[in-house]
């Protein structure tokens, strides 16, 4: 709950980019009167696997699109990669954004019986 008001806390003031008494006031009426969504319990232990999966991907990120401007990827493929089980909507997002942040891969769609169809490049031949 005070997540959910911190967010939308925030959220608010970013778009208003004021932070006098009266917005203050308002963003915290219309943060409490805002509805909340469903939200299906997601593990700790696979937050911070996210977190870690995240932070890595961050160099990995950098280091391939360097590989890719200077040593040219001409093969590509589109691959099924299994979403892990059981994951809420926010965590499939994460999956989804991680995939997508790194230059060499990118998510074309979700398919709801669990895969993502992934688009990426490399240097050689056809890889399965």
């Amino acid at each position: 709950m005070i997540g959910h008001l911190i967010l939308r806390l925030v959220i608010w003031f970013l778009l208003t980019s004021d932070l006098s008494l009266v917005n203050i006031i308002i963003g915290v009426a219309i943060a409490l009167l805002l509805p909340r969504g469903y939200t299906s319990p997601e593990k700790l232990k696979d937050w911070l696997d996210v977190i870690v999966k995240t932070l890595v991907a961050i160099p990995v990120a950098y280091m391939e699109a360097f590989e890719i401007i200077f040593r040219p990827h001409k093969q590509e493929d589109i691959i099924l990669e299994r979403v892990k089980s059981r994951r809420s909507p926010r965590l499939i997002f994460i999956d989804i954004f991680l995939i997508t942040f790194t230059p060499k891969t990118i998510v074309l769609k979700y398919r709801e019986e669990g895969w993502y169809e992934v688009h990426q490049i490399h240097r050689g031949k056809k890889q399965s």
